[in-house]
């Protein structure tokens, strides 16, 4: 179980900083081994991450440094729950990507990544298996239809796009200046945030300066398990 955050927000104020904040701290409840952050400035792809929960990510990570040249804020982040080691924490980019995951890509053992999916991982996170589907020109949820996914990408050309399957939660919030995707409700509303909406599964949403748009996936005998009673 881990935390995924993403926020565009145009011209943020200090009020929008303090909210995206408390996003951080409230979705530490999910994760509370590993902090990161991911942006875009200088045209290109920056990221922190701490081996430490948010509250000592925050005590060395100010979000106004974070704020575009065009005086807007793209970003995504997470917190992580681990069940094995410190290494490999997210996000994980490249030039041209950062990708936040909550969910399993896939169980097999990493030196078999290649064999089977035919990428060449630098780390032992599966979550790299997403970045390397998206670099080559491929859909994450067609690729991988027995994952667990909920995911928020970050592009360098300054958008987000967030998604998941039937496997794991995903909210977005809209504000008057842009928007903030959490992993929960709950995660929205403790931070103050109002009439946060989950997205349905199977389906990319992309956000940016005058973007908002869906691109609905067919996959076969997908199922919504976050409603199943």
């Amino acid at each position: 179980m881990c935390a995924v955050i993403g926020a565009y927000i145009e011209e943020p104020s200090a009020s929008d900083l303090d909210t995206l904040t408390k996003v951080f701290y409230e979705s530490s409840i999910r994760g509370l081994h590993a902090t990161g952050a991911s942006w875009v400035k200088e045209n290109r792809i920056h990221t922190f991450i701490s081996a430490n929960p948010a509250g000592k990510f925050f005590e060395v990570f100010d979000l106004k440094n974070t704020i575009n040249e065009d005086g807007n804020l793209y970003l995504i982040g997470h917190c992580r729950y681990s069940t094995s080691d410190l290494d490999y924490n997210q996000p994980l980019w490249n030039d041209h990507v950062a990708i936040v995951h909550n969910g399993v890509v896939s169980q097999e053992m990493p030196e078999n990544w290649e064999r089977l999916y035919g990428y060449k991982c630098k780390t032992r996170n599966d979550s790299e298996l997403i970045v390397h589907t998206l670099q080559a020109n491929k859909s994450p949820l067609i690729e991988f239809p027995d994952a667990s996914m909920a995911v928020v990408e970050l592009y360098k050309e300054k958008k987000l796009r967030f998604y998941r399957n039937g496997k794991r939660p995903i909210y977005f919030t809209s504000l008057t200046n842009g928007g903030i995707i959490t992993s929960t409700k709950d995660i929205a509303v403790r931070a103050g945030l109002h009439d946060p909406i989950e997205i349905g599964m199977n389906a990319y949403t992309t956000m940016g300066k005058g973007i908002f748009q869906k691109q609905f996936v067919e996959i076969d005998n997908a199922k919504d398990l976050q409603h199943v009673r």
